[in-house]
C-alpha cells in the first residue's frame, strides 16, 4: 500500500530538486527520503526519480505522478481538516497568507479582534508575493489568503472585506498639492514610481495612470510601500499609496497625501479560500470581525 509519506518525499523532490532541501523539507534523514522513494519506485515498477551527483530531476512518469500526489495529499488534508471542524470548527492551526503592500499595515487593526474572538485558533501568518500566495493555497500549505482581488483568482471562492482606496503621494512643494480637487485625469502627462515587477499593486496602479495619460518613472523601481514613501520625501518624484499605509502618516512634513475625487481608485480586499473548504465557520467569523474592525 502507497503511503501519504511517500507521495510527501515525492512531491518535495519535485520542489527542491534536490535530495538533501527534500530531506530536510520533511524532517527526515536523506537516506531516509532517497531510500523510501526507491521502494515507491519498486512498488509501481516505474522509474519516479532521475538521479545525478549534483541535482535531482522527476522523470516524465515521476511528473505525472506527482500532479496526482499533490491531489491526494490536499485530499488527505482536507479530510483532517473536516474531522477538526466536526470536533471545534472555531478551533486549531490557521495558515493566512499575505501580501507585503497589505500585511503590516492590515495586521495592526485586525489581529487583537481576531485573537479576542478566536481564542481557541492559532493563527500562522505568512507574508509573500501574490502568485506565491496563490500556489500555496492551492496546494493546501495555507487556509486562506487576505489580499486584492485579481480576475485570475477566479476559480477560488472569495468573500470581499472592504474596498481600499489609493491615494497620491506627492512632495510638500509640488505643482498637484494647489489644485482643489484632484481626479486621475490630473496625473496626464505625470511619471509615477512604482514598486519592482511582482507586486500586484504595481499593476492595479499603473493601471489606473496609464488609463489616466500617466506613464511609469522607469529610473527607479521600489521594493516596498516604505522605500517608495522615502523617494517622495526625498522630492524624487510621486506616487500612489494605499490608504492603510498611509492612515498613521496623513500629517507630514515632507509629502502630502491626497484622495482623488469620484470615481476614486480602489483596490478590492478579499478573503480568498479553495472551494469546498471545511472549515467555513471560523471562515465567517474573520470575515465578519475584519469588516467590522475596517468599518471604524
Amino acid at each position: 500500500m502507497i503511503k501519504l509519506r511517500d507521495l510527501e518525499y515525492l512531491t518535495a523532490i519535485d520542489e527542491h530538486k534536490h535530495f538533501g532541501h527534500a530531506a530536510a523539507a520533511c524532517f527526515v534523514s536523506q537516506p531516509t527520503l532517497s531510500g523510501q522513494l526507491m521502494k515507491l519506485e519498486q512498488q509501481l515498477g516505474l522509474q519516479l526519480v532521475e538521479r545525478h551527483r549534483r541535482n535531482v530531476m522527476l522523470t516524465p512518469a515521476g511528473t505525472q505522478l506527482v500532479k496526482d500526489a499533490r491531489k491526494v495529499l490536499q485530499a488527505a488534508n482536507e479530510f483532517e481538516l473536516s474531522a477538526k471542524a466536526l470536533l471545534d470548527p472555531l478551533a486549531g492551526d490557521l495558515h493566512v497568507g499575505l501580501i507585503p503592500t497589505l500585511a503590516p499595515y492590515l495586521l495592526p487593526h485586525i489581529m487583537a479582534n481576531l485573537n479576542n474572538e478566536l481564542s481557541n485558533i492559532n493563527f500562522f501568518l505568512y507574508e509573500n508575493q501574490t502568485n506565491v500566495l496563490l500556489k500555496q493555497l492551492d496546494q493546501g500549505k495555507l487556509d486562506l489568503l487576505i489580499l486584492p482581488y485579481l480576475d485570475s483568482m477566479d476559480h477560488f471562492d472569495s468573500y470581499q472585506l472592504f474596498d481600499e482606496p489609493l491615494m497620491l503621494a506627492t512632495p510638500k512643494d509640488h505643482p498637484l498639492n494647489q489644485l482643489t480637487s484632484l481626479s486621475l485625469a490630473d496625473l496626464n502627462g505625470q511619471k509615477i514610481l512604482t514598486l519592482e515587477d511582482g507586486h500586484c499593486l504595481k499593476d492595479q496602479t499603473m493601471g489606473y495612470c496609464f488609463a489616466a495619460g500617466a506613464n511609469e518613472d522607469n529610473s527607479f523601481e521600489a521594493t516596498s510601500l516604505e522605500t517608495l514613501r522615502h523617494m517622495v520625501a526625498s522630492n524624487m518624484g510621486i506616487t500612489m499609496l494605499p490608504e492603510l499605509a498611509v492612515r498613521d502618516s496623513l500629517t507630514s512634513a515632507n509629502i502630502v497625501y491626497s484622495h482623488f475625487q469620484e470615481p476614486e481608485p480602489v483596490r478590492k480586499i478579499v478573503l480568498l479560500i479553495r472551494p469546498n473548504y471545511p472549515r467555513m465557520a471560523c471562515v465567517r467569523v474573520i470575515v465578519a470581525n475584519i469588516r467590522a474592525s475596517l468599518s471604524k
